[in-house]
């Protein structure tokens, strides 16, 4: 710990509160497993220091790598006979760091808090850690570890080096369309949250992302409504979990099937094409105004006021017309008159029904 902290100078905000925690943690620990506990109130109560600096310096002990979490302290009570509450202890484990081992030449057998010193390579260097100035010829060999190097050399004889994957991996990836302006983003969005409303398998993607899938429709020139009924045209009836991703690849698939630049854009989008070009349009147009023609004249108000006042001697007729069609019945008499013809109707069905009972009984009780 002293040349962690006062000959590398690794952390700039460790010193001797640091070595003093460090030391009540040395004096606690169990050699065998290389354990202690945390015992915060005791590490301040010796150390003389508030509970809030115990645990900062505990903090840089593990960000310098010299102490490791074993079990972490929860409130759950252990039930200790004679105590009536005692937490699970936090414990710590002690380490050393890969920058000791390599400026003392140790050589390392195992990984993490369980890699032991199986000899030493080379004498110690005598370098600080934080200088960079090491001569490659001392440094040492380590069968798990590899000294970290933040810079790729160029080496003919080390071709495969992470800066070359980088470049590959930048020259490899496909090229992105013209970009677009914050304002073209944000008229996107817009759209797209036109669109999400009218198809309900979009409706759990976010705005971006069905934005950025819906700009080759947008590009084309379709509104928002046109882009909805392209959607709606794909039949989907089950949930895609990612919305997104499936319109690019449908629109995807759809390009590499019917190239774009092979159709006129009223033929690969009969979205955009005029209504009266559409035959079936115009043939519906015809139908139309065919019907129009012979059609019976609108009825207006005063018909029915007319037809409610002096229409209820002729009951056995008002009653005919609701059986026939009895929403027109009811637009033109009105509900009162309709239910005295039909009550009016079922009563004289009734009477007509009991005349004929009797004149069935009569012919029965006559001689025979």
């Amino acid at each position: 710990m002293v040349w962690l902290v006062e000959e590398a100078g690794l952390h700039p905000r460790t010193g001797q509160a640091t070595l003093r925690v460090a030391r009540d943690l040395a004096g606690r620990m169990d050699y065998i497993s290389g354990t202690v506990l945390y015992d915060l109130d005791g590490t301040a109560a010796r150390c003389a220091l508030s509970r809030a600096t115990v645990k900062r310096h505990v903090g840089y002990l593990r960000e310098l790598g010299a102490l490791v979490w074993v079990r972490h302290g929860s409130r759950r009570n252990l039930r200790l006979p004679g105590r009536l509450y005692a937490g699970t202890a936090t414990v710590y484990a002690a380490a050393i760091p890969y920058v000791y081992d390599q400026a003392h030449g140790n050589r390392i057998e195992g990984q993490g808090f369980g890699a032991r010193v199986v000899g030493v390579s080379v004498p110690p260097v005598h370098t600080s850690a934080a200088d960079g100035s090491r001569c490659r010829s001392h440094e040492p060999q380590s069968l798990t570890a590899r000294p970290r190097k933040s810079v790729a050399e160029a080496d003919e004889k080390c071709r495969d080096t992470p800066l070359r994957h980088a470049r590959a991996r930048t020259t490899s990836r496909p090229e992105r369309s013209t970009p677009r302006s914050p304002l073209q983003v944000a008229a996107d969005i817009r759209i797209a949250a036109q669109v999400r409303p009218h198809v309900p398998w979009t409706q759990g993607e976010g705005l971006r992302r069905l934005a950025y899938s819906l700009r080759p429709l947008i590009d084309q020139g379709l509104a928002a409504h046109d882009i909805a009924a392209e959607l709606t045209s794909w039949w989907v009836s089950w949930r895609p979990a990612r919305p997104a991703a499936y319109i690019s690849a449908q629109l995807r698939n759809r390009a590499a099937v019917a190239p774009s630049e092979s159709l006129s854009p009223e033929a690969a989008h009969p979205h955009t094409a005029e209504p009266t070009n559409n035959p079936a349009w115009q043939e519906w147009l015809r139908q139309r105004a065919t019907a129009t023609e012979f059609r019976e004249p609108q009825r207006t108000d005063h018909d029915r006021r007319h037809a409610r006042l002096y229409s209820w001697d002729r009951w056995a007729e008002i009653a005919d017309h609701y059986a026939t069609d009895p929403d027109d019945a009811l637009d033109l008499y009105g509900t009162r008159l309709c239910g005295y013809a039909a009550k009016r109707a079922s009563a004289a069905t009734g009477d007509l029904i009991e005349v004929k009972q009797r004149r069935l009984d009569t012919y029965e009780r006559l001689p025979a």
